[in-house]
């Protein structure tokens, strides 16, 4: 049972999974950011739990396939190095988990932040669609909200 799982999850399968699994994440957090799901659910450190699980069985599948785990640090070597590195797919994927992790992580901050604030959740719909899709963009989006909402820039927040 445990091998035919093992197969089932595949480096493509994983990657349908990892997408469609933060969708409810990202739904809850667009839709309902007061309720109580998306405080204990969403907003903690569960779908971290879930995605770094993710991760470790994907590192683990790099392992068992005698993934060299050193060229990883080619990335900082110039761009053709990362154009190398993505052509492999277990690389992709970890960075694809990495990249899902930081954004949901960050929609997350950026709900309690607005919250802190007490920020329109209806304004909040741009800041999170954006950084569900392209995550910098949306967080620089967020924070000139926030500037413009309460007045006052602080870099220690």
């Amino acid at each position: 049972m445990v091998e035919q799982i093992y197969n089932y999850f595949s480096i493509e399968m994983l990657y349908y999974w990892v997408n469609f699994g933060v969708l409810p994440f990202w739904f809850v957090l667009i839709f309902f950011p007061q309720s109580n799901i998306c405080r204990y659910l969403v907003t903690s450190i569960f779908p971290i739990f879930i995605l770094g699980g993710a991760y470790i069985f994907v590192l683990y599948k790099a392992y068992l396939s005698s993934y060299t785990f050193g060229n990883n640090f080619n990335l900082y070597l110039g761009i053709d190095n990362i154009s190398e590195l993505f052509s492999n797919k277990t690389f992709l994927m970890m960075f694809w988990i990495h990249f899902i992790s930081i954004n949901l992580f960050t929609g997350g901050w950026i709900v309690k932040d607005s919250q802190k604030f007490s920020i329109n959740k209806i304004l909040m719909t741009i800041p999170l669609l954006i950084t569900y899709l392209i995550g910098p963009l949306g967080l620089f989006i967020y924070w000139l909200i926030r500037i413009f909402h309460s007045k006052s820039i602080s870099l220690y927040d």
